[in-house]
């Protein structure tokens, strides 16, 4: 699935979504693999262990950098040992590159038609916050107005060329026509919190250029312009419960 801007100065989301089930007798667990690039060239890698990050790829060391004790059980490195991490993520970069490239050659003939959200099918929306400093913010989410933290995802901070950050939040849901949904991001250099608002029926909200961070709000599963550079996203997910495997 591609996104692709129709300005260059705006950004393009692509999401994957891959699911693939494995079982493990007793405690479940979701693993997240996130690509991200942009048409500079930087890329970002990173694995989510039950939505908090774990590691991500350090591409000028070419390693995997652990974001959490060693003592943490399960142990990361044993969750992903077999994976051939460093590689992957050089083979995914290439791609998410290519993908980069065609969204930027496709500029000039823009597709006129998105692919449409379908009710009662999981979906992911997605919150982007970007162009803010300092890396202290916060990001929840609604459903007709009540707070939700199931199926709530939230990225690390990732730092932009002009010294500010971006980080991006998900919300897995199950579109129907009558639940209306939010994100609010709250942040130093708001006057106030600033929500966005996605139902079946309405469009997305984009965000104008401003001194103050970009927020952006799209369905992660359906075509939609997104406020950051121009960029790809990948998302993998994979569930598992910890022990004996078997497929």
């Amino acid at each position: 699935m591609k996104i692709c801007s129709s300005d260059m100065n705006r950004s393009a989301l692509i999401m994957l979504m891959l699911n693939s089930f494995c079982a493990f007798s007793y405690v479940p667990h979701e693993v997240t693999y996130f690509v991200g690039c942009f048409v500079n060239g930087t890329t970002e890698v990173q694995f989510e262990f039950d939505a908090a990050e774990i590691l991500y790829v350090d591409f000028q060391k070419e390693e995997a950098v652990y974001t959490v004790p060693k003592f943490v059980d399960p142990d990361p490195s044993q969750v992903l040992a077999g994976l051939s991490i460093i590689r992957d993520a050089l083979t995914n970069k290439d791609l998410c590159l290519a993908i980069t490239a065609g969204c930027a050659a496709a500029e000039n003939n823009p597709p006129e038609e998105k692919e449409e959200v379908q009710l009662g099918v999981n979906n992911t929306l997605t919150c982007f916050v970007n162009h803010f400093y300092p890396p202290d913010i916060k990001v929840s989410w609604t459903k007709n107005g009540r707070p939700l933290s199931e199926g709530v995802s939230l990225s690390r901070y990732f730092p932009n060329n002009d010294q500010t950050f971006h980080q991006f939040s998900t919300l897995t849901f199950t579109p129907t026509e009558e639940d209306i949904y939010s994100c609010t991001v709250e942040h130093s250099a708001l006057d106030r919190p600033i929500t966005r608002i996605w139902a079946f029926s309405t469009e997305p909200e984009f965000s104008q250029p401003s001194l103050t961070p970009d927020i952006v709000f799209g369905v992660g599963m359906a075509v939609a312009l997104l406020g950051i550079a121009v960029g790809v996203f990948l998302i993998a997910k994979a569930h598992y419960e910890q022990n004996s495997l078997s497929h």
